[in-house]
């Protein structure tokens, strides 16, 4: 608990920092841009709230390292030197623009390489007899160890769209892996996870509901770095939790990324990377909230984009509350994972044509 306290006093303290000086660093850090197809704000914020996490969490590792250096805080800093390109190529994004997304996938590829050789950090099996004798193979491991981790730092970046929304699923996730590290005895992943949980929480304050601040790419591909390596840990590490579990945990924002790579792909015919407003979230926004709360003033828009976040809230913890009560039952954790996608494809299809469940509409 003294690492998510101390990650969360710095985070908020740091966050608040960055708000309340953001007149003199505005030129640099605001989002500026009012008018894009992902873009639901109302008027200019500082788009760095990452900053106060990666601090907040490089606090909490030096506090660990000083109360166990050899098994916890040890590897929780290589684990920072680690995380370093994924998070300096979103910053970097956030300050000038300039920064493409493939740029930002191979520095994110980099993180995972370096925790490859600094932590030995793999995926080595995922419970399906013929797969993991291929895992076995180290290169093969090599290869989907970067290809998964740098698919899941970029996924929780594309549901980074409204105010509190990947901050809040992160945080879940957290908490599930913190539970599950502690029922198997695991404290690098406890400790880990409690420091994200503090440091997102004390980011989360000032960013849900009022949006003083967002998480930007540099906070949005280090949290989701973060994740993808304690899962991998966690696995790696303790032989009685199922493979399957953290896909489970992150089924929403990794099929939120793989169905936005099919409708744009195979039902548009345009890149992948090509940016559109029909995510799912973006969906909810549009044709539930925006008839809820009509009016174009700042206060109502900002009250759309709060209200969208705790559909999704509910959606993702529909798998992260099944894979933390099942995180040794690989039957059951593939049954919710077709039920989740199944549910996640019934729920669009109807937004989309304009048939919304009754239970997601608000009367005016």
């Amino acid at each position: 608990m003294l690492t998510l306290s101390i990650a969360f006093l710095l985070s908020f303290i740091i966050t608040l920092l960055v708000i309340r000086y953001s007149s003199f660093h505005a030129h640099l850090t605001a989002d500026w841009d009012l008018k894009g197809v992902q873009k639901f704000h109302a008027r200019p914020v500082p788009r760095i709230g990452g900053l106060g996490i990666v601090l907040a969490l490089s606090g909490a590792g030096l506090v660990a390292w000083f109360r166990d250096p050899k098994i916890v805080g040890h590897p929780f800093l290589l684990l920072l030197v680690c995380l370093a390109p994924a998070f300096l190529a979103g910053f970097i994004e956030d300050l000038t623009k300039r920064v493409s997304p493939r740029e930002r996938l191979i520095a994110t590829m980099v993180s995972a390489l370096l925790a490859v050789y600094l932590l030995d950090a793999r995926v080595v099996r995922i419970d399906i007899g013929f797969l993991d004798l291929a895992l076995a193979i180290p290169w093969i491991s090599i290869v989907i160890t970067t290809i998964a981790v740098a698919g899941l730092a970029n996924a929780v970046n594309i549901i980074d769209g409204f105010n509190g929304l990947a901050s809040m699923v992160t945080m879940m996730m957290f908490v599930s892996l913190g539970y599950v590290a502690f029922q198997v005895g695991d404290t690098l992943v406890l400790t880990l996870a409690f420091a994200m949980i503090g440091a997102i929480l004390g980011f989360f304050i000032w960013n849900f509901p009022a949006g003083h601040i967002f998480l930007g790419d540099g906070g949005a591909y280090m949290i989701g770095f973060v994740l993808a390596e304690c899962s991998i840990l966690l696995i790696l590490r303790n032989p009685q939790v199922s493979a399957w579990y953290p896909v489970l945990m992150v089924i929403y924002p990794i099929f939120e990324t793989l169905f936005s790579i099919y409708r744009r792909r195979v039902l548009k015919g345009v890149p992948a990377g090509y940016p559109d407003g029909v995510h799912l979230h973006t969906l909810i926004y549009q044709r539930l909230m925006r008839w809820a709360v009509g009016s174009k003033e700042e206060r109502h828009r900002l009250r759309r984009n709060s209200m969208t976040s705790p559909y999704l809230w509910l959606l993702s913890l529909l798998a992260v509350l099944p894979a933390t009560l099942f995180w040794n039952n690989r039957t059951i954790l593939l049954s919710f994972v077709g039920v989740f996608i199944a549910s996640y494809v019934w729920l669009y299809w109807r937004i989309v044509r304009f048939q919304a469940p009754r239970w997601m509409i608000i009367k005016k």
